[in-house]
């Protein structure tokens, strides 16, 4: 199969254009997180048959296929034809091209998400206690709330003594409920830094009166500080935001630059069919089971944010958000939009009929090709953990020698 070619100028001339592109590396997970281009997306050879149409909505989107010398581009270039992509290229002399031009590789998962979460609390100087500052209040029982904003399960298998589960793009839903005294410190937590990050300062954002801030480096901090951590705990917060939330939250939302469309004006987005459409709900499971809107995947807001390179692979497509109640879609869009998004929230459209059924959940990788997270787990290494945070902290200077990354931080 003869494929036409892109060099690493012309992929970085149509990131900073905004123009749409999908820049898929076809190892698996766990050489993807050696190092890739920023907004590279791992797309391993032996998925696409099973991501490739989820991911990848538009058939026609350009996309560029590299790996790293393996020899897997033919195959993956192949298997996309044959589901209907045209748009397929190739990356002309592979990572190896990337590399020599002097371009910036980028490791770990998730790797521009964590970039930005560290861009926000450079640009925003979001407030943080360390470790041991959270474990004196927990033994003085100070009037603290601790709110973990990772997946419930992620929750459950390891926490900080006391913390409710409150996913990310539920705080500002919930917050009211979990900290209804306005003395009430309020700390976030995640597993190592951005949700953290981001879920502290959405609270400060949309003008929770209550003192918010985060655990300086999360479950992983909390360990390597010597303090013990709780495990299968199931406490989940429940719905209630503070005064005025729900409006901060949208004008939180305007700020940052979304779009709010109504259902009438949705078929005119999804008409476009010259730009790719990324439609998600980001409530929870449960909520989107019982009834959602046809068209839309479920993604909660907070892991969008987190993951928006597995949710999203086109760089410059559309992002339209949904959520019956309006605060999760304008919080998480508000944060979609500063990383360079084209996003938009639909106000309403739940009147009508709604599909129920549970979300699509796709299959598992193997876990021999998976990257194992430094923050997963009960017995990762000190030292894993400690490199890890080390990487963070570096990742803002790096997106500066990069160049190619549009964010701005309200």
């Amino acid at each position: 199969m003869k494929l036409s070619t892109a060099n690493p100028a012309d992929i970085r001339r149509a990131l900073l254009l905004r123009e749409e592109i999908a820049l898929l590396d076809l190892r698996h997970e766990a050489a993807f997180a050696t190092g890739h281009p920023l907004f590279a997306a791992n797309m391993a050879v032996d998925r696409i048959a099973i991501e490739a149409e989820v991911r990848l909505p538009r058939k026609d989107v350009p996309v560029v296929l590299y790996d790293d010398g393996e020899g897997l581009v033919a195959a993956g270039a192949e298997r996309l034809v044959a589901l209907g992509y045209t748009g397929v290229s190739t990356l002309d002399g592979d990572l190896k091209a990337w590399r020599a031009v002097g371009y910036e590789l980028f490791e770990d998962v998730n790797s521009y998400s964590k970039a930005f979460g560290e861009l926000v609390e450079a640009r925003r100087h979001t407030p943080s206690f360390s470790a041991d500052e959270v474990a004196k209040l927990i033994a003085a029982e100070a009037n603290i709330v601790i709110l973990d904003v990772r997946r419930f399960d992620e929750y459950a298998t390891m926490n900080i003594p006391g913390s409710v589960s409150v996913p990310g793009a539920e705080l500002v839903l919930r917050a009211g409920q979990a900290a209804p005294d306005p003395d009430t410190t309020i700390i976030v937590n995640c597993a190592g830094r951005t949700r953290s990050i981001i879920g502290t300062q959405s609270l400060i954002n949309a003008g929770a009166p209550n003192k918010v801030r985060a655990l300086r480096n999360g479950t992983i901090g909390w360990t390597l500080a010597r303090h013990t951590l709780a495990h299968g705990a199931d406490r989940r917060g429940t719905m209630g935001s503070f005064e005025g939330g729900p409006a901060n939250a949208r004008d939180v939302a305007y700020r940052a630059g979304v779009r709010h469309i109504g259902a009438n004006e949705m078929p005119a987005l999804v008409a476009e069919t010259n730009r790719t459409l990324y439609r998600f709900d980001v409530r929870d499971a449960e909520e989107y089971t019982a009834g959602h809107l046809p068209g839309f995947r479920h993604y909660p807001g907070g892991q969008l944010v987190q993951e928006t390179d597995m949710a999203a692979p086109v760089r410059g497509a559309r992002i339209l958000l949904t959520d019956d109640k309006g605060v999760r879609a304008d919080m998480t869009a508000s944060w979609l939009a500063q990383m360079g998004w084209e996003a938009y929230v639909l106000q309403g459209g739940y009147d009508g009929t709604l599909e129920v059924g549970p979300p699509l959940v796709l299959p598992k990788p193997d876990p021999a090709h998976r990257y194992r997270r430094p923050y997963e787990g009960t017995d990762v290494a000190d030292r894993a953990m400690q490199a890890y945070l080390d990487w963070e902290y570096g990742l803002v200077d790096q997106l500066r020698r990069d160049g190619t990354h549009g964010f701005y931080v309200i």
